[in-house]
């Protein structure tokens, strides 16, 4: 029989008993931030939780990791606070528990509607990293920019290729995102244009939160990896392809990608996943002994891209799934500290594109418009790139028997570039 709550809780709501994803919100303008759980159309302070005292295992009770204005402290414990943090918002929440269900003051203060509530950027980012993990995403843009006879760079099959991010422009969902100045190619015998970009782009991304972090040094095993993973969020890196493809050799990206990068506000975690872990794909070559996994998961993340020109209906232009991803995200991390590089909470380590084997499945409208070649259509209008004004919404959900574990939304509209 499935968990309920005391809380109503849809039947299509993406924040049932079986999710509690973390965030960090202001429950009014001019609040101190807190963190929270997302519990149906409400969230839970986790703030007045731990002041009533209701933290009461021997790693959390008298901790001060939930009166704080981030998650990070709480990410740093590491995962034998988080499963008992679980287990005690699951337990308080279900129907037969009577400590906060009957409990009228307290509820009042501790579960405030969403609808009421500021969400913010959950953690303190001191590093962003970003992917290129997805086979799909690589092939198509190496046919697209290098041919089909070297579509994928042979070091693509050794190891997670990556770039270290900006982490100052990392924003929460919701934030508009202002269209991005810079170089761009030249064309014929004419010199680089300088200007707005002209072939703005979404990224289907999603991005593992770090949680405890290593020393300078000492590598993490990549079968431990899953212990500094809190959970996971979606992400939209934001692309100004243009931009991106004139300044990228032989350095990689800078000015293209460093403007704007969205994520979703709640932090799902791992243990919420787990019932929808699915094998990773065969890796052939087989990975370095460093890399190697006793177990190769990924997750049945169901994920869409919605694009909604200004005055219009949103039209879905993607349907992907996690579970496409070539590198998995314990490799990712594993990877990122084989050399000794230290992470440290709250670091956020992006997927790269995800895109899978089908054309609705293409996760940036590089690859659905080859480059600008093949218009988009959108319910009687056509996009080859995006254009001022346009909401890209980011969804991702997890399907259960009779429940689901989602992401809720990630989002942000186009405003035009400053002149």
């Amino acid at each position: 029989m499935a968990m309920k709550s005391f809380v109503e809780v849809s039947a299509e709501s993406h924040f049932p008993l079986q999710n509690l994803p973390y965030g960090v919100f202001k429950p009014e303008s001019g609040s101190l931030p807190r963190p929270g759980v997302a519990i149906g159309e409400f969230v839970l302070d986790l703030s007045e939780i731990s002041s009533a005292g209701l933290f009461s295992g021997p790693i959390l009770n008298g901790s001060d990791c939930f009166n704080q204005p981030t998650l990070n402290k709480f990410l740093e414990m590491g995962r034998p606070a988080w499963k008992e943090a679980r287990a005690t918002i699951q337990k308080l929440l279900s129907e037969s528990e009577p400590t906060l269900r009957d409990n009228t003051n307290l509820k009042q203060k501790a579960l405030i509607p969403m609808s009421k509530v500021e969400m913010l950027v959950p953690m303190t980012i001191g590093d962003y990293t970003d992917f290129f993990s997805s086979m799909h995403h690589a092939k198509n843009c190496g046919i697209m920019f290098r041919g089909p006879e070297n579509a994928i760079n042979l070091n693509w099959y050794y190891l997670p290729i990556a770039y270290h991010g900006r982490a100052s422009s990392v924003v929460i969902s919701g934030t508009d995102i202002v269209r991005p100045r810079g170089q761009g190619p030249p064309s014929g015998n004419s010199p680089p244009y300088f200007g707005p970009s002209r072939k703005l782009d979404f990224e289907l991304e999603m991005a593992a939160v770090v949680g405890p972090g290593n020393e300078l040094g000492k590598p993490i095993d990549v079968n431990n990896a899953a212990d500094h993973i809190f959970g996971l969020v979606l992400l939209n890196d934001w692309s100004a392809r243009d931009i991106q493809g004139w300044e990228y050799v032989p350095l990689g990206p800078f000015l293209g990608k460093s403007f704007g990068t969205t994520i979703s506000p709640w932090i799902v975690t791992l243990d919420a996943l787990g019932p929808f872990a699915c094998d990773a794909p065969k890796q052939d070559p087989p990975p370095m002994p460093y890399l190697t996994e006793k177990t190769s998961n990924n997750y049945d993340i169901q994920l869409e891209v919605q694009l909604k020109p200004a005055g219009q209906d949103p039209c879905v232009v993607t349907k992907s799934n996690f579970r496409h991803l070539y590198w998995t995200v314990t490799q990712q991390l594993a990877h990122h500290t084989i050399n000794g590089c230290n992470l440290r909470p709250g670091d956020l380590l992006g997927t790269g594109t995800i895109s899978g084997p089908e054309p609705d499945s293409l996760g940036c409208l590089l690859e659905q418009t080859w480059n600008g070649q093949k218009p988009l259509s959108l319910n009687g209008t056509s996009r080859t790139f995006l254009e001022d004004g346009d909401e890209v919404i980011f969804t991702g959900v997890c399907k259960g028997n009779g429940y689901n574990v989602g992401f809720g939304t990630c989002s942000g509209k186009i405003l035009p570039s400053p002149q």
